[in-house]
């Protein structure tokens, strides 16, 4: 099946073409849906027509979110070359090893990077397009605004198979070793699309003023579609800053946000969360991590019971468990820890070791099928083959559905420690650390130990202010959770490393305890 996604935007378009749809808040950029129709009809056939990229080729992009939102789905989509988005504060290393992976002809980069980038890109014989004017001409280096000009936009006129043309590649977070590359269709975009809109909660509409911080070349970005598709305005924001993020939210009228458990944490120790006026927020949506019950209570006292979170995945680009307003209004602090409850939107199985399904309760692997679920990941047949099954996404993430449909994540599989033959998930400890009031984050992992194999050990980032002994932490994850689940040693830290999206990496902090050692438990 064929369809042209130019089509399908000039209709939105004209619903609603004088509705502002875009806002660049570094910037101060602005399109009316109008507008961003026509400019993104100009991009497509720029790429096309200019940087002669045809079905087949791949163009890469290193970008912050204002210049990225010009070239996400609502222009990847009506073209026919493929896009790459990678996030654009990952080191320049991981950046080369994924354009030698994908060998993009054209990588659009930001001016602060064509000192350390264009070498590197030019070596490749890949031309570079900046975002703005450059400060000196070089051969092979283009300028974004220079490009569009004289380009007509007009409907690009480009028809793909929603089901077979790979448009956009997404690699995965890589929290758990060397990041994997995704690739999606069209039907892919608008499956998640349609997700936003299946729920009985109405999260999306045309007032909607959604604030996006954390990188739209992520999960942030899946809400780009289905806001445009509402007639909603998209607000970017590029620095990671909350203080900033709070002065956006009362300066543009944010409706929606979107952000990690780390980050809206914070919000409960800052002064600007006062002192700014963020009472037009009505949906707060979290996920990519475990929220603490407790923090979560401070959160809706503070802010009231705006907060949904939504369990999905790069390579499942939908919500396949949610947990609504009312779910928080009404859940135990039990289900407060869930990732929600699973939706009708997706085939969400737990299964064994031998892939047979498991009893409610009982705890497995998670298979996902939906058509928001990728046919597999790009040049990595191996991959590809042992983490899908017959449409399936093996997740790799442990969990059970209780008998109400609430999904209870447990951990990664290879974030599970297995101590004295008692298997130990790292994601229950940490949600026992940090409901402790003085805890602000922490990380979990298994450490060598000649008795046990391995034990649990933590290392614990304290809210500012706060003092508590290791010894009295423990005593409270025994209490919340068991003895044989709680650190046998704890030590303070000022930082814990964390992921470009805000996600825990425990790979980084269980390294530091078994360099130069085999593990020698599974």
């Amino acid at each position: 099946m064929k369809m042209n996604f130019a089509n399908l935007m000039a209709q939105i378009a004209m619903q609603h073409r004088d509705r502002e749809a875009l806002v660049n808040t570094e910037r101060n950029r602005r399109f009316t849906l109008g507008e961003l129709h026509r400019f993104t009809n100009q991009a497509a056939n720029m790429i096309r027509d200019r940087l002669q990229l045809r079905r087949g080729d791949t163009w890469l992009c290193i970008l912050e979110n204002d210049s990225l939102s010009l070239l996400h789905a609502w222009t990847a989509l009506k073209g026919e070359a493929a896009a790459c988005w990678t996030n654009f504060r990952d080191s320049i290393d991981e950046h080369r090893w994924q354009i030698d992976f994908i060998q993009p002809k054209v990588v659009f980069i930001e001016n602060s990077l064509i000192e350390t980038y264009y070498p590197m890109l030019r070596e490749r014989g890949i031309t570079v397009v900046c975002m703005d004017p450059p400060a000196e001409c070089r051969e092979g280096l283009l300028c974004f605004g220079e490009l569009l000009v004289g380009v007509p936009d007009t409907n690009p006129g480009v028809e793909s198979d929603i089901f077979r043309d790979t448009l956009v590649y997404r690699f995965t977070g890589g929290t758990t070793g060397k990041s994997k590359c995704a690739q999606y269709t069209m039907d892919n975009w608008l499956a998640n699309r349609d997700s936003f809109y299946a729920s009985g909660e109405t999260w999306l509409d045309a007032g909607t003023r959604y604030l996006h911080m954390a990188p739209i070349s992520h999960g942030s970005g899946l809400g780009l579609l289905p806001t445009m598709f509402r007639g909603g305005c998209t607000v970017t924001q590029n620095v990671p800053d909350m203080r900033q993020w709070c002065r956006n939210v009362e300066a543009h009228g944010i409706t929606v946000a979107m952000m990690v458990p780390t980050l809206l944490y914070r919000l409960l120790d800052m002064p600007e969360a006062g002192s700014h006026d963020l009472s037009t927020l009505a949906t707060c949506f979290y996920g990519a991590a475990p929220m603490s019950p407790n923090k979560l209570r401070q959160l809706q006292q503070r802010f009231g019971n705006i907060f949904v979170q939504a369990y999905g995945a790069t390579e499942c680009m939908q919500r396949v468990a949610v947990l609504t307003k009312a779910d928080h209004a009404s859940a135990s602090d039990e289900r407060l820890g869930s990732a929600g409850r699973v939706t009708g939107q997706a085939e969400v199985v737990v299964v064994d070791e031998s892939g047979k399904e498991v009893a409610p309760g009982v705890v497995g692997e998670l298979w996902l099928r939906s058509r928001a679920v990728i046919s597999g990941y790009y040049n990595n047949p191996e991959g590809t083959a042992a983490e899908f099954e017959n449409g399936y996404w093996k997740s790799g993430d442990l969990g059970y559905v209780d008998e109400e449909g609430f999904l209870f994540i447990v951990d990664r599989k290879k974030d599970m420690i297995i101590t004295g033959g008692f298997n130990v998930y790292a994601i229950e400890v940490e949600s026992a650390l940090s409901a402790h009031p003085s805890v602000a984050l922490s990380a979990v992992v298994g450490v060598p130990d000649e008795q046990w194999g391995e034990i649990v050990h933590a290392e614990v980032v304290l809210r500012d202010g706060c003092e508590v002994t290791a010894e009295a932490l423990i005593e409270h994850v025994k209490a919340t959770i068991g003895r044989f689940k709680a650190p046998k040693s704890i030590v303070f830290v000022t930082e814990i490393p964390v992921s470009v999206v805000g996600k825990v990496q425990r790979r980084q902090v269980r390294e530091k305890y078994w360099k130069d050692r085999s593990r020698r438990v599974a």
